[in-house]
C-alpha cells in the first residue's frame, strides 16, 4: 500500500491569514495550481482556492469600467473568504484513503501534515496521475 507522502507536492505556496486577496490573486495568476493552504504562525488554519478568490473580486477589475470600489475588493483579507475548516491528511495515510476523503467531502485538495505541521499538499490531479499509471 502506497502512502500520501509518495505522491504529494512538498513545495507548497502558502498565504497568511491576514494577507490581502491581491497577494493570493498574484500567486494564482503566476502559478499552475488552484489551492493555497492558509497559515497563522505556521499552523494550518484554512484553505483558499483560485475560485474563491475570483468569486470575491469585482468582475470589473482591469476593465475600462473599473472603479475604486472594484479595486477595494483586492484589499479584502484571506481570512474573510477562506474555508475555515480545512480537511487535512497525515502524510503516512494511504493514497486510497486520500481519494475517499476528497470524494466524501467534495474537495479538490488535501493539505498534508506531519505531526500537525504542513508538509505538503495533494490534489485530485496528483491522484489521477497516480491511478492512471496503474498503481494502487
Amino acid at each position: 500500500m502506497r502512502q500520501v507522502k509518495e505522491i504529494m507536492q512538498s513545495r507548497v505556496a502558502t498565504v497568511d491569514l491576514y494577507d490581502r486577496l491581491s497577494v493570493a490573486k498574484e500567486i494564482f495568476d503566476q502559478a499552475p495550481f488552484h489551492h493555497l493552504p492558509v497559515l497563522e504562525e505556521n499552523e494550518l488554519v484554512g484553505v483558499i482556492s483560485k475560485h474563491d478568490v475570483y468569486r470575491a473580486l469585482s468582475p470589473h477589475l482591469d476593465s475600462l469600467s473599473e472603479s475604486m470600489k472594484d479595486l477595494n475588493t483586492l484589499k479584502k483579507r484571506v481570512h474573510q473568504i477562506m474555508n475555515k475548516r480545512p480537511i487535512s491528511i497525515d502524510e503516512c495515510a494511504l493514497i486510497n484513503h486520500a481519494s475517499k476523503t476528497m470524494l466524501l467531502h467534495n474537495i479538490g485538495c488535501l493539505p498534508v501534515t506531519e505531526k500537525g505541521k504542513l508538509s505538503g499538499i495533494i490534489t485530485w490531479k496528483d491522484l489521477l496521475s497516480f491511478y492512471s499509471r496503474g498503481r494502487s
